[in-house]
């Protein structure tokens, strides 16, 4: 039997992102269909060394989720001005779009690694609320 739920969405719990952000599960055809993780800087705040005490409540939750839910695919949505990024990096001279990437890429190692076969999806929320992909895995 297969499951009703298709997959995770690890966000942002910045206030400004909500909004777009359940827009964007309403497009996608997810909604009471998908397991949420918001945290302070999405894919940013479960693999920065800043935040490592954060970690493993993310991958416990994402086990869990499939597990439970039978999810097929974990769905990352990061933003613009993300203030994580501001806390982590804690300097003035950073390329926000070069932490983001690299945040995908530890987040891409880490669950092909621990759960191979769960599908990938990244996306940028951009100040003027557009969406864009910016890669897809397996």
């Amino acid at each position: 039997m297969r499951s009703k739920y298709k997959a995770m969405v690890l966000s942002c719990m910045d206030p400004r992102f909500q909004l777009p952000v359940f827009n964007f599960i309403k497009k996608k055809n997810l909604v009471s269909k998908h397991s949420s993780f918001t945290i302070a800087g999405a894919a940013v705040g479960v693999t920065h060394s800043k935040f490592k005490k954060w970690h493993q409540a993310f991958l416990d939750n994402l086990k869990t989720s499939i597990k439970l839910h039978k999810i097929e695919k974990l769905i990352v949505v990061n933003h613009e001005d993300c203030g994580a990024i501001k806390l982590a990096e804690n300097k003035k001279n950073y390329i926000e779009d070069k932490i983001h990437k690299n945040s995908f890429q530890k987040l891409e190692k880490i669950i092909t690694k621990k759960f191979p076969k769960l599908k990938l999806e990244f996306y940028i929320i951009k100040l003027d609320q557009k969406i864009l992909r910016v890669r897809s895995l397996r």
